[in-house]
């Protein structure tokens, strides 16, 4: 395979997660916090908050695949991976705040996959213009 369809892999994936993560909308703070360490960060946040960050990560899972699946601006897709990457930067950093080591690892593997994209798409396989 080459390097575009390794990018819009890397791309879904990430739009699948941040899909799956929007769920903190929908689901009350408390019965996300039951379900052990990996979710007892989410009252530390407002249910208002958990709203906003919910609506940025659909935004940032558009943001990855729709420019370039409708040839719309396809700049905002490499632009979007940046975003995403600090998303999971300033995740992966709470959760090393509440000491939730163990929790941290898919944060950094997200981050990682969100800097690929980021670079990919700047770099070496742009879309074309």
């Amino acid at each position: 395979m080459n390097l575009d369809v390794w990018l819009w892999i890397a791309a879904g994936l990430l739009a699948a997660v941040l899909l799956v993560s929007t769920s903190k909308m929908f689901v009350p703070r408390e019965r996300i916090a039951a379900l052990g360490h990996a979710g007892e960060w989410v009252m530390d946040f407002s249910p208002r908050a958990l709203r906003i960050i919910g609506s940025l990560e659909i935004l940032a899972a558009a943001g990855l695949i729709l420019p370039a699946l409708l040839d719309i601006a396809p700049v905002l897709v490499p632009v979007t991976a940046v975003c995403v990457a600090l998303l999971f930067a300033c995740a992966a950093t709470m959760r090393l705040r509440r000491g939730e080591r163990a929790t941290i690892t898919a944060d950094l593997i997200y981050l990682a996959i969100a800097v690929f994209v980021a670079w990919g798409r700047f770099g070496p396989q742009p879309f074309p213009t």
